[in-house]
């Protein structure tokens, strides 16, 4: 095993959790759209090499998704609709800048 540092600097999680209408999960809210969505804004920015856009599996909040979370800042953004991609967008502008 070998310990780093992330190269990124900043790692976006998105839920994209699916239950099958068991109960409540972040897939409802069409999370893998916003997935989608985030990583292109990052691609459009020419982030890639900073910025990770990761589908991620259940985080235990489903209740509260569609949930998005930035590391290693531990920012949690939960209820997440399409239209707050932007939001999104903006707190990681100001992230990279503090690493400028």
């Amino acid at each position: 095993m070998i310990e780093d540092v992330s190269p990124y600097k900043c790692h976006i999680f998105v839920c994209t959790n699916a239950r099958q209408g068991e109960r409540k999960s972040c897939a409802d809210g069409k999370s893998k759209e916003l997935a989608i969505a985030l990583k292109k804004r990052i691609k459009e920015q020419s982030w890639s090499n900073e910025v990770r856009v990761s589908r991620s599996s259940c985080m235990g909040l489903c209740e509260k998704g569609p949930n998005v979370v930035l590391y290693p800042q531990r920012i949690l953004f939960s209820n997440v609709k399409h239209d707050d991609t932007e939001k999104i967008y903006s707190k990681i502008c100001e992230i990279i800048e503090t690493f400028d």
